[in-house]
């Protein structure tokens, strides 16, 4: 018999993984060119060329010393470059000591989580979110506790972030660049946030921690790059992850960092260690490791995403299908015309177009659409959405998510 907790686990099924096998099942029958698959968010740009070069480098070395087992928190040198580069681009000051090599920013998340969280502490998210922080929380009898976002720009509404803060708040999740919205947040944003939890903390005393989820941080389609929380706020840990920002999801490379500024940080650094052998990881993966760190200055091919974006949003305002321009990440979030979730993903699959619902990141009456797929696929995609606003009689002519009048 299965545990208690799987059993709720295959009851949910994950809508975005549902969706993906209904493509693979869909291209069998129709062909892989006349199925529109943007349920899941793989990266489709290929990885910078310094990856290649390095793994074909490292293949060289010694294999007992390129593939044997290290220190749980991983190479001492890999998390020195990481914390020099880090130092570099924002004015911080970590140590080989603050970083935590990882499987991937979920990994690290639930390291933090492990060490952090008690049955029944509260966990606070910010609609609409990544479904995983869902199962995350429950891993650890952590209780999830979700805060609306502004309607207009998926800014945190601050009434409410204030109001759902209590004396069992252990943790907050951020995500900026967010998925499934695109949206960024505003220094303005941060500086309002983390005020708000520094006043919680002193009115409960004790610390209410916060993790920045970061896999989406490089890619921004502006100039200013958004800002780093552990200058804001002293008890913030970060979780990254170089899946989207090298194209190498299957990877699973990250790393948490741990800022000596955080409460309890030398306890707290010895438990996400700990905690990475206890779940079984017992160290991220070696060799790309060893791959990351020699590819830090490398960038994924941004104008790959701007360009997908810009012919798929300037086609879908032009429909009449109503949304806000992602500012990061590699997705559009579609309001649904009518506000039927159901019927419009029904209605996008009879077009052969498999997308993701907004009440899968508990934002219903939504559609995510991951436009991280070639720019062929998006291209050959136009005409099926154009049938999809047609059977929806959606009014044409919005530019730019603006509404019918």
């Amino acid at each position: 018999m299965l545990s208690e907790k799987m059993q709720k686990q295959l009851k949910k099924e994950s809508p975005i993984r549902r969706a993906f096998e209904e493509g693979k099942r869909l291209e069998k029958i129709y062909g892989p060119e006349n199925v529109f698959d943007f349920s899941i968010g793989n990266p489709g740009a290929e990885a910078p060329g310094g990856i290649k070069k390095s793994v074909l480098k490292l293949m060289n070395k010694n294999p007992m010393e390129l593939h044997s087992y290290m220190c749980d928190a991983g190479y001492e040198t890999v998390r020195i470059r990481i914390a020099e580069t880090i130092n570099a681009r924002y004015g911080t000051d970590f140590k080989e000591h603050n970083i935590i090599m990882s499987s991937g920013a979920a990994g690290a998340m639930n390291i933090a989580m492990y060490s952090l969280i008690n049955p029944g502490d509260e966990v606070i998210v910010i609609k609409p979110y990544y479904p995983g922080y869902a199962s995350f929380i429950d891993n650890w009898n952590g209780k999830l506790v979700s805060v609306k976002p502004d309607p207009e720009d998926f800014q945190p509404d601050f009434e409410d972030f204030e109001e759902k803060i209590t004396e069992k708040s252990k943790l907050v999740i951020v995500n900026s660049p967010n998925n499934p919205t695109g949206a960024v947040y505003t220094e303005e944003t941060i500086i309002r946030l983390a005020g708000i939890m520094k006043k919680k903390e002193k009115e409960y005393g004790h610390e209410i921690y916060l993790i920045s989820d970061e896999p989406y941080r490089e890619l921004v389609y502006k100039e200013k790059e958004p800002p780093y929380w552990t200058k804001y706020y002293a008890d913030t840990l970060v979780a990254y992850s170089f899946s989207k920002s090298l194209s190498i999801p299957g990877e699973r490379i990250g790393y948490l960092v741990v800022p000596d500024e955080v409460s309890g940080s030398k306890d707290l650094i010895k438990a996400v260690r700990i905690a990475t052998g206890m779940l079984g990881f017992v160290n991220a993966p070696s060799l790309f490791q060893r791959v990351a760190a020699e590819c830090l200055e490398e960038k994924v091919n941004i104008e790959y995403y701007r360009r997908n974006k810009n012919l798929l949003y300037d086609k879908l305002c032009e429909l009449g299908f109503e949304m806000k321009e992602p500012e990061g990440a590699f997705y559009l979030f579609v309001k649904v015309p009518g506000g039927d979730e159901k019927a419009f993903l029904s209605a996008a699959h009879s077009c052969n177009i498999l997308l993701v619902g907004g009440t899968a990141f508990e934002y219903p009456g939504y559609a995510r659409i991951s436009f991280c797929v070639s720019f062929n696929k998006i291209r050959r995609s136009l005409p099926a959405f154009e049938r999809l606003a047609k059977k929806l009689k959606v009014q044409g002519g919005n530019k730019f998510g603006e509404k019918s009048s």
